[in-house]
Order: C-alpha cells, then sequence, then structure tokens
C-alpha cells in the first residue's frame, strides 16, 4: 500500500497528530519503501502489512445487523487478524443473536479463520468484570450498560486475553468488503509508520456515500464529524491560543490503536466514546497536569488520520438519532476540564440551534470509564470460558 508522507503534523504535549494522508495505491509493490523511491510517498509491501495483521486483533461491534451485510463485513477482514464479535442484537421475539450465530458458524467452516463472539448481556459477562477489577460497564441489573461504547469496552478487554499487538474496529454495517479490507491495511500501515508503542490510527472517510434517485451522492463530510470536528479544534486552540484544524477524525467509529496505548486512555458511553478519546488525550498527556502514566509522556502517542479509496456505504437509517449523536460527541468536548467558556457557549448554541437540546435543559455529562489497565482481562476469559452460554472462540 502506497500512502503520501504527512506533510503537517502538530504537537501538543506528548501528543503528536499528523494531517491527512491519502491512499495512492492499495497495492504499492513487493518492496517497502519510505520514500526513496518515489519522494514524498511511503510503501509498506504486502508481507509487511500481512505480518502486522497476523498480530492485530478486529472487534466488530454488532447490533442487529442483516446476516448477509455482517458476512460481507467478516469477508473483507484479512484472514489472520483475530475477529471478536460484540453483539448486542435483540434475542426475542426472534433470537438475533442466534442468527448472527449462524453466519459466523458458516463462515469459519468455509474458511476456517480465528474468531470470538460474545453477547454484551450475558450474565456471566457482568459477574465476570466485576470479579477482574472492571465494573464499571456494569449495571445495577448485574448486566453490561447499553451502548456502543460499552461494547466496545468488552471487545478491547477480550482483545487484551489475547494479547495481540494491535487492536482495530470495523463496524458491521459496511456494505463494501473491499472497503473493509482497505481499512484493515491501512491501520497495518499506520502502524508500520509509527515509531512509538502508542500510536492510532484514526479512518478519515473520503465519502460519504449514499443512493439518491438513479445514482450515488458521495457527500464529502458527514454531518456529525463536521460539527465535531469543529470544536475539537477549537478546544486545541483554547490551549495553544492558536487556531487550528489539524483534527478531521473525531468521530472515527473506523480506528486501530496498540495494546499499549488501549491500556493508557480513557473511555466513554454510547456514541461519545470516539471523541471522548481524543479529549482524554489531550487533558491527560498535553503536561497540563500530573499524568498516571509518564512512560507516555517519555514517548509520544502518535495519531494518524488516512483517507482510503473506498467510498463508505452503509445503510442510511432514519435521521432522527443525529440530534443525539451530536449532542454525545460534543458533550464531551463541553465537559473537558480544558473547555473555557467561550467555548462551551458557543457548543450551547450549536446543540439549541440544532435542537439537540432544549432552552432550560443542561447538557448532560457523558459516563465516563477508567483507562483497562488495571483489568484482569485473563480472569474475565476464564469465568466466561467456565460458564457462559454465549461466548464461543474458534481458532485455526
Amino acid at each position: 500500500m502506497r500512502v503520501e508522507m504527512p506533510r503537517y503534523m502538530e504537537r501538543f504535549g506528548a501528543v503528536r497528530f499528523y494531517d491527512v494522508q491519502r491512499v495512492l495505491e492499495l497495492s504499492g509493490g513487493k518492496t517497502s519503501d519510505f520514500g526513496g523511491e518515489v519522494p514524498g510517498t511511503i510503501n509498506v509491501s504486502s508481507s509487511d502489512i500481512e505480518e502486522i495483521e497476523a498480530n492485530m486483533t478486529i472487534i466488530v461491534p454488532v447490533k442487529n445487523e442483516n446476516p448477509k451485510v455482517l458476512e460481507g463485513v467478516l469477508s473483507g477482514i484479512p484472514h489472520d487478524a483475530f475477529v471478536v464479535v460484540v453483539s448486542n442484537s435483540k434475542r426475542e421475539p426472534i433470537d438475533k443473536y442466534r442468527i448472527e450465530l449462524d453466519t459466523l458458524f458458516q463462515f469459519y467452516r468455509l474458511t476456517r479463520r480465528p474468531l470470538m463472539v460474545v453477547h454484551q448481556k450475558d450474565p456471566v459477562l457482568g459477574q465476570a468484570l466485576k470479579e477482574a477489577g472492571y465494573p464499571y460497564i456494569v449495571g445495577d441489573n448485574g448486566y453490561v450498560k447499553d451502548g456502543k461504547g460499552e461494547g466496545m469496552i468488552v471487545g478491547l478487554l477480550l482483545a487484551k486475553y489475547l494479547g495481540r499487538k494491535y487492536v482495530g474496529f470495523i463496524d458491521s454495517d459496511n456494505y463494501i468488503p473491499g472497503a473493509v479490507n482497505e481499512y484493515v491495511h491501512i491501520y497495518a500501515a499506520g502502524f508500520y509508520m509509527a515509531k512509538s508503542p502508542f500510536a492510532m490510527v484514526r479512518i478519515k472517510w473520503p465519502y460519504k456515500t449514499k443512493f439518491v434517485g438513479k445514482r450515488f451522492y458521495f457527500r464529502r463530510r458527514g454531518r456529525v464529524s463536521e460539527i465535531t470536528n469543529r470544536y475539537m479544534n477549537l478546544l486545541v486552540a483554547s490551549i495553544t491560543k492558536f487556531e487550528t484544524d489539524i483534527i478531521k477524525t473525531s468521530n472515527a467509529g473506523e480506528h486501530a490503536m496498540t495494546l499499549e496505548l488501549v491500556d493508557r486512555i480513557g473511555y466513554s458511553s454510547g456514541f461519545s466514546i470516539e471523541p471522548y478519546q481524543i479529549v482524554y488525550m489531550l487533558e491527560e498527556y498535553t503536561g497540563l497536569k500530573q499524568t498516571r502514566f509518564p512512560e507516555v509522556m517519555k514517548n509520544t502517542i502518535e495519531i494518524f488520520q488516512i483517507e482510503p479509496r473506498n467510498p463508505h456505504i452503509h445503510e442510511e437509517r432514519e435521521e432522527t438519532h443525529i440530534p443525539e449523536m451530536i449532542k454525545q460527541s460534543l458533550a464531551t468536548i463541553y465537559h473537558s476540564r480544558l473547555a473555557d467558556e467561550f467555548l462551551k457557549n458557543r457548543i450551547r448554541e450549536e446543540l439549541l440551534a440544532r435542537r439537540a437540546i432544549s432552552r432550560d435543559e443542561e447538557i448532560p455529562e457523558p459516563v465516563k470509564y477508567p483507562p483497562l489497565i488495571e483489568a484482569d482481562a485473563r480472569k474475565i476469559f476464564k469465568i466466561l470460558e467456565e460458564s457462559s452460554e454465549t461466548l464461543i472462540m474458534k481458532e485455526y
């Protein structure tokens, strides 16, 4: 895969943001090359990409997805990556989790690829999290709370048990298996470029595509991400006193991290999890406070933002959830201790204009969860392996 070299970078304390790099060739040749053969580009050979992917876990959060779409997503994930599926699908009146299992079993039978699956509402999972030192995502009823963020955390804890060096996320509603394949290759290319053990790769969609009338319409920017990026950059400006537009992936559902970084950042509930990762890093690692993790400050956190060639096509749902997504995303910035009153007022006016809140409504603070470093992932898996009815693990 050949990608542009980062043309620009901004650093905030130990956090290094690279500007967007475009994929130039999906396959760039047999030999890796850092700008020598073609100036201004980096080529990562297929063998180097495959080596990194063999040390990678891909997490696929699922909720009531069309089994054909899910199968397509699985088919796009490179074979040697370990797949972890975390489902929060309905179990009645029709057991959609059982339908997902049928899809996964058939896929495994035909491909023999390694995978693991668990249901987010498994009661044994809630108990395992409590006993293993990470009770924060468990509700009063003993079950893991509903929410995309909570499902992603479950996936990260299982990835931590597996111990592979890299962890990435793929949305389960992607209609294009080739795009899924490219995203995972991009993760590998980003980690190949990284010099720090604490690295993150975030996908910036080139187009969010929808079918209008008799043709496709390629929208350059997502509605939620455009708004969140604007205010995330204003948050950075409130620290540096210089305006910037360096952050372009605040809501990147498709992103990947080194396992070392997974353990050392905080998380949050629902749709707020992706922007909160950035907010947490800005709060924790820009030198404005004493950090729990001095080893990160001695290195850097490298954040790559990479634009693929494939357009992103997923199921178009009703737009009623858009104001809620905007509210949850901007709430992470509004409640950051880095946000000044000017920024908070602008966020409030934005949410009012978009009818995401009423005039007398407070902006709810997202539920925040601590880093995973103290969670005993081996214990979580051991309890699930012994008692869970939904955990299934298939290896080669």
